[in-house]
């Protein structure tokens, strides 16, 4: 296949409605793949005071908590989050030693604990040095995306 052609048949792609192309030219093969944005559509929602009457007072109507309480934090005080849903671990098996303990230095960089991912152990390392103020949660629980993890003094 020659560079003209590929260039074709790339632009064929490119402007039609398919969004992959295979071609085979012996043992030579090119494939091709365009990635489709999702369509995107409008829905109108019904102002809910013409369909459902409400006994409640504007004043009566509250925002729920949300399932998580947020723990306040101090200026100097960092919060280390879970960057993938998984299985938190405090250590890199169950007879190891934590990576990090309450009360104890943290540098920048060092792995702090381990989330389990899809039979994968990722090594969660500190954003910050200073100290390890609290830790959030149990070793060897679920955790999910955004999740506080650790507390760190800095």
């Amino acid at each position: 296949m020659d560079l003209k052609l590929i260039k074709q048949l790339i632009h064929l792609v490119e402007t039609s409605a398919i969004s992959s192309l295979k071609v085979q030219e012996g043992e030579l093969s090119i494939e091709i793949n365009k990635e489709i944005a999702p369509i995107l559509t409008s829905v109108s929602i019904p102002d809910t005071k013409q369909i459902l009457p409400s006994t409640r007072t504007q004043e009566q109507i509250q925002v729920e908590e949300p399932i998580r309480k947020e723990e306040k934090v101090a200026r100097n005080e960092r919060i280390v989050k879970a960057p993938i849903v998984g299985t938190f671990y405090r250590a890199s098996s169950p007879d190891a030693e934590p990576y990090v303990k309450e009360g104890y230095p943290i540098a920048k960089g060092q792995t702090m604990c381990i989330i389990e991912a899809m039979k994968v152990m990722n090594e969660i390392e500190s954003e910050f040095t200073g100290i390890v103020k609290s830790i959030l949660i149990e070793n060897a629980t679920p955790v999910e995306y955004g999740q506080d993890l650790f507390i760190i003094e800095v």
